[in-house]
């Protein structure tokens, strides 16, 4: 093992279950609330022949969640279970009245929601007064009243006392943990479950949850599936979209946004069509209109943001701003804000009259699902994670949301926030000889990296500058080649570098903090450097 390796495995107290996760090591089902009730159901649904509605969501999560329910209760033994997706712009998050027309009109008798459904008591409540029974799957954050459905499977409920690595559980992972209580149930031939792990990781990923605990071993098997996926769709995404490798990079950054690009811009039946599809030709038909709608989502997140940013600075510590853009790139364009201003965001546009909807992100103390719980009296409806949320707010309202948003901040007193967005080194090294490839073969093992297991970082201690180079066609990126104390010499590339960092010289004194990856150029492989940042000496 790689000496810097071991050192990084020492340093972030890693263990043989985290290096070498085992699949029998996942918690049992049984102890998710309510899958017993839930289980019981399916069963009773199985033996009569019911016709079976899943409800899922339009982003990356909910549309592997729906395959991976749709899947899971067809091996059981239900017959053509439906799959019913939202419309981002007609039924917004959650469950929509259009479902109940929906489940009236094929006969359906029992609906199951796969990452949403929580907060969904009136739809809910609706289809008991048909005779629809609900099972609901979730992993958003519940009222303490939950909805009247046969089962509420939902780690985040607030009367859970389970485990508490289940409360990490992405919608898929919710929906993988009942073909799990399936298999257990012998409905399900066991090990056919694995199969589903390459969902479970995409939207695992893609929903950024903590990648340790349970997800950690979901992940880890996830990525060995994925590599060989039989899925005809998946394999013309990732080979329209270029991905070379399979790690949290290509799925975060590749696959991620073209199955996103779905949901945001026109409908996620698109990217819920390529998982399931059977046919080469298909697959790459959806593959390319889930490329070129990737194309003008980046064009039109890019206009957005640059126009947000010419407006200036204001004084308040959340970012509340309203435009004329397209509501699927609003969350993407607000984790852009909060990367370039170093505050959270909120950003609106008007979707119907009178009324704005937007998307929020933040980062360290501050909890948007608390924020907009404690600005419930000035909007129409919101909710989410701590990190990122959804909300809907009257033309009339926007200024008392901004207010009351920025009130509930400066109410919490929070010290040193930028903190939590600050790079920070795992480990420092003088010698450049320590990043080899083998070295890259032992970080792969801790594959695949999001929260809690986050991509290490390293700082290379004052190196020999050798050459400072601009690079691109408007001169936007750099290249600068440096000497370690060993006399070994790394390539370091930073893509839209800051402007300071071009007047390097090799008079300068720095530290260099850096993300070591695999270059391959004319069948000749090396490693460089991703440059983070630059500290000056």
């Amino acid at each position: 093992m790689n000496k810097l390796f071991t050192q990084l495995v020492e340093t972030r107290n890693l263990d043989d279950s985290f290096l070498h996760p085992k699949y029998e090591n996942l918690t049992d089902p049984f102890l998710m609330p309510d899958m017993e009730k839930a289980v019981s159901r399916i069963k009773n649904a199985i033996e009569t022949g019911e016709k079976v509605l899943i409800y899922g969501d339009y982003d990356v999560d909910g549309v592997t969640a729906s395959t991976v329910m749709e899947t899971a209760l067809t091996l059981a033994g239900i017959k053509n279970p439906e799959i019913m997706l939202p419309d981002r712009f007609v039924d917004g998050y959650g469950m929509s009245p259009r479902l109940i027309d929906r489940a009236k009109e094929i006969g359906t008798t029992l609906v199951i929601t796969v990452d949403c459904g929580s907060r969904n008591h009136q739809i809910i409540e609706e289809l008991n007064t048909l005779k629809i029974d609900t099972i609901v799957t979730d992993h958003h954050e519940c009222e303490a009243t939950l909805p009247e459905a046969v089962a509420v499977i939902n780690p985040k409920r607030q009367d859970f006392t389970g485990p508490t690595k289940l409360r990490d559980l992405a919608g898929v992972g919710v929906a993988f943990k009942v073909a799990e209580a399936l298999v257990k149930t012998g409905l399900i031939t066991p090990g056919q479950e694995k199969w589903l792990l390459d969902l479970v990781l995409l939207g695992t990923i893609c929903d950024s949850m903590p990648l340790t605990g349970e997800n950690r071993i979901l992940s880890y098997f996830g990525i060995k599936v994925l590599e060989k996926t039989s899925r005809k769709g998946l394999r013309e995404l990732m080979r329209t979209a270029g991905v070379k490798s399979i790690n949290s990079e290509s799925i975060g950054f590749q696959i991620g946004p073209r199955l996103n690009a779905a949901g945001r811009l026109d409908t996620a039946e698109i990217a819920l069509n390529l998982l399931r599809t059977t046919s080469v030709t298909e697959a790459a038909t959806l593959a390319n209109k889930l490329e070129e709608l990737n194309k003008t989502r980046r064009t039109e997140q890019r206009a957005a943001t640059e126009e947000i940013i010419k407006r200036g600075d204001k004084d308040d510590p959340v970012i509340i701003e309203t435009g004329n853009w397209h509501e699927g790139i609003l969350g993407i364009v607000a984790g852009r804000l909060v990367e370039t201003k170093h505050k959270p965001a909120f950003v609106l546009a008007e979707t119907e009259t009178g009324v704005f909807k937007g998307s929020g992100r933040s980062f360290g103390d501050f909890n948007l699902a608390e924020a907009l719980e404690f600005a419930k009296d000035t909007i129409v409806n919101g909710g989410g994670h701590a990190a990122a949320a959804g909300v809907r707010v009257k033309e009339e309202d926007l200024w008392a949301f901004r207010e009351k948003v920025n009130e509930y901040y400066r109410s919490l007193h929070l010290v040193d926030q930028e903190k939590y967005l600050k790079q920070t080194a795992d480990l420092a090294t003088s010698d450049i000889g320590d990043f080899s490839l083998d070295f890259l073969a032992d970080l792969k093992e801790l594959e695949p990296f999001g929260p809690g297991n986050e991509e290490p970082i390293f700082e290379i201690n004052n190196p020999e500058i050798l050459t400072v180079r601009p690079m691109g066609d408007k001169n936007q990126h750099l290249r600068i080649d440096v000497k370690g104390r060993d006399g070994k010499i790394i390539k370091l590339v930073a893509f839209f570098a800051p402007e300071r960092w071009f007047a390097l010289s090799s008079e300068d004194e720095c530290n260099f903090l850096i993300k070591p990856i695999e270059n391959e150029w004319r069948s000749v492989r090396s490693v460089e450097g991703r440059l983070l940042d630059v500290r000056y000496l």
